[in-house]
């Protein structure tokens, strides 16, 4: 089985000249993890996850903390939100290289990316690097598991 075989082709992507408040409102809207950043060509050009988003949220000592475990809230800062001025800087300030699969690779290959990299979601590409699907976890997990129901019940 190829990833176009279980690949999300309805994909979420948002212009390099997008803002990071257009990139929130997309997450927000259609409840994705993911967000692919393509030029006016439609070439993948990096990716955006909703934990970058969501790190503006954080105060700026949360990366001294070594452990959390304590922290029951933060108090104040508990209602604080990125000022409008981050808001408005490029979504490309938040972007980071995209680990893709193209739509010919196998099933094997997306997971094993998946999980040497710890991501839940890949960017699909044609050969010619335009974005034309996602593929998630529980795409090829799913997938992967339909092909175990006959295991042991071959005829000998």
């Amino acid at each position: 089985m190829l990833i176009r075989d279980c690949m999300k082709q309805n994909v979420f992507s948002i212009p390099d000249t997008a803002t990071i408040r257009e990139a929130a409102s997309i997450f927000a809207e259609n409840h994705i993890g993911l967000l692919p950043v393509v030029n006016e060509d439609g070439h993948l050009i990096g990716v955006v996850g909703l934990r970058e988003i969501l790190k503006l949220e954080l105060p700026d000592f949360f990366d001294l903390l070594p452990e959390l475990d304590f922290v029951h809230d933060f108090g104040a800062v508990e209602t604080t939100r990125p000022i409008a001025e981050q808001l408005d800087h490029p979504i490309i300030t938040l972007m980071r290289p995209a680990t893709t699969v193209t739509e010919t690779d196998g099933l094997l290959k997306a997971l094993s990316l998946m999980l040497k990299h710890q991501l839940n979601d890949l960017p699909v590409i044609s050969n010619n690097g335009r974005l034309v699907g996602i593929v998630s976890r529980v795409d090829l997990g799913t997938a992967i598991l339909a092909t175990w129901k006959n295991i042991g019940n071959e005829i000998a």
